[in-house]
């Protein structure tokens, strides 16, 4: 009986601590004081502040530098932030992390500018790359091109014909190979376009080069695996390039079950760094695992969370995959691709709530939401669950009369502001003027009751989140383009810009208790900034610097200053 009092007395004294409680924290030394700087909590109760207290990884105070000095013991760290901003870490609420991480292994493509430069850089890798090796790149995109219609092999086959090569389109839902990967694959003019794919063809129906949406699986069973010990390099690689641009936090939006046991076994080792919640990829064997185990919630002291399944319903606007209630404006022949059927969604979206997981579905055209939406309404009308956080990932071309159905349902739009202007300039042409209203419509959808969470897709975008911010309170490009930004009432303030990369991103994972705004109690993941993106001019937020990036009071990264 003692001992299970002298137990409460100290889960008491713990909570006290955890919560900040003043009378505890007076008591106590902080492990480091950040002072001498404006620090942005992105809490309402107390916006910004001038000084905050961390020990044992958490916030136990936020205020003046008096308050801080309270806490500083012979053993406290302090760091001068010499006036420098400080806002808290920030979440990339939608990103591929093994996608990242090859991506600095293979072939880089983005911001090639002709389908030449694409060429000239595959070449330059296959220098060095044994014959018969496969050559992988991504980043292609053929709207940035002067001619904007699907490459063809033919040129790709004549500079490289002693290479396999697969090259991933931007968004990664297309890829482009050559004639010996073609004949490795085995595809001829006789292979069929798979459900939810496309193979496009020349003149007399033989494979052209390009493979769209679960068309691209044919490429992909062709190429040899990585080894487990690579993906874990990648893996390791992409959170170091995280924590340069000032990530603590990221959604992974799809990990297989290789990915996910690595994400354990880089956690028992101490060396996952970052909050990383994955969402299990459509695999019917790996999602019953999770399924029968349970949700799995801030494992590894705090830096695991596993919770929610990724499905796809539709491709993407790029290679005209998403799909739209009518015709493309530019090929009226389609209207894009289901990648799943309806019914797999409300059949998972169903199992999900049973389980007590969340659901995040991609869906980019106007169709492929409405379809997403009819499947968690009726998944939800046949097991209602309060807070159950269902999920869209990309939201990106909404009918209005679908926008409203958002907050009804409970349902959040995963976003990428980047996306906007990545796509500004040919959107149109695929949409047309009427549906562009419905297109990255942040502001329709906040104003119906909803919050956003904010992204970048990377690697589809570059991993700067800051880039997303920009996007979101001016939709400009880096250059100020357009001026008065595109469709500009659709913007964000920057505090909504600030809250949708950090205390949103945390909702959208049911981590908001834990983390998102540097909050007593929270755990400790800040990032310091050498100008303060709340009150410089738009056109200098592009310039803005990571200075250092901190998880759990920790520093995991520091920028090297000339």
């Amino acid at each position: 009986m003692m001992s299970l009092m002298i137990r409460s007395l100290a889960l008491t004294a713990v909570a006290l601590f955890v919560g900040g409680d003043p009378l505890v924290a007076q008591q106590l030394p902080a492990d480091l004081v950040v002072t001498n700087g404006r620090i942005y909590t992105a809490d309402g109760a107390r916006a910004i502040v001038e000084a905050m207290a961390i020990r044992g990884g958490r916030v136990v105070f936020v205020g003046d530098r008096a308050g801080a000095r309270a806490l500083t013991g012979t053993s406290t760290r302090t760091l001068d932030l010499e006036g420098r901003t400080v806002i808290p870490g920030m979440t990339d609420a939608h990103a591929h992390v093994t996608g990242l991480g090859q991506s600095l292994l293979n072939v880089d493509l983005v911001g090639t500018t002709s389908y030449e430069q694409v060429i000239a850089r595959v070449v330059e890798r296959g220098r060095t790359t044994p014959k018969g090796d496969w050559i992988v790149g991504r980043g292609w995109d053929q709207n940035d091109w002067g001619d904007t219609r699907w490459p063809t092999h033919e040129a790709l086959s004549r500079a490289l014909p002693d290479h396999p090569v697969y090259l991933e389109r931007v968004d990664g839902h297309a890829g482009l190979v050559n004639a010996l990967a073609i004949q490795k694959m085995g595809v001829t003019k006789a292979t069929k376009d798979p459900a939810g794919g496309k193979i496009e063809r020349d003149a007399l129906g033989n494979p052209a080069g390009v493979f769209v949406d679960n068309a691209q699986g044919l490429i992909e069973t062709a190429i040899p695996a990585q080894t487990r010990a690579q993906t874990k390099h990648a893996i390791k690689l992409a959170i170091d390039e995280m924590h340069r641009w000032g990530l603590t936090g990221v959604h992974d939006a799809g990990a297989s079950a290789t990915v996910l046991e690595l994400y354990e076994e880089l956690g028992r080792e101490g060396a996952l760094n970052i909050r990383l919640y994955a969402m299990i990829s459509d695999h019917a064997p790996t999602i019953d695992a999770w399924f029968k185990r349970g949700p799995q919630l801030g494992l590894y002291d705090g830096t695991l969370w596993v919770r929610s399944i990724k499905l796809y319903q539709d491709g993407a606007l790029g290679s005209r995959g998403a799909a739209l209630l009518e015709p493309y404006a530019d090929d009226a022949r389609t209207t894009g691709l289901l990648v799943s059927a309806p019914a797999h969604i409300t059949e998972f979206a169903t199992r999900a709530l049973r389980a007590g997981f969340q659901m995040n579905t991609h869906a980019i055209g106007d169709r492929g939401n409405r379809l997403v939406l009819d499947s968690y309404e009726a998944a939800l009308k046949a097991l209602p669950t309060a807070d159950h956080r269902f999920r869209v990932e990309h939201a990106q071309v909404l009918s209005a009369d679908d926008i409203p159905r958002f907050a009804a349902l409970g349902v959040i739009p995963s976003m990428q502001a980047s996306h906007q202007t990545s796509d500004m300039y040919w959107a149109g042409t695929r949409l047309g003027e009427g549906r562009l209203r419905g297109a990255y419509a942040w502001r329709s959808l906040l104003e119906s009751g909803v919050v956003i969470p904010n992204g970048s897709d990377f690697p589809v975008e570059y991993v700067d989140p800051l880039i997303s911010f920009r996007a979101s309170v001016s939709r400009q490009d880096a250059r100020g383009w357009p001026a008065g930004g595109w469709y500009p009432e659709q913007r964000m303030t920057r505090d909504e810009a600030l809250k949708s990369m950090t205390l949103w991103a945390a909702y959208a994972a049911f981590q908001e208790n834990e983390l998102g705004s540097l909050t007593a109690g929270k755990r400790a993941d800040f990032v310091v900034l050498d100008q303060d993106i709340m009150r410089v001019p738009d056109a200098l937020l592009g310039s803005t610097l990571v200075l250092s990036t901190w998880v759990g009071g920790r520093s995991v990264y520091e920028r090297k200053l000339p």
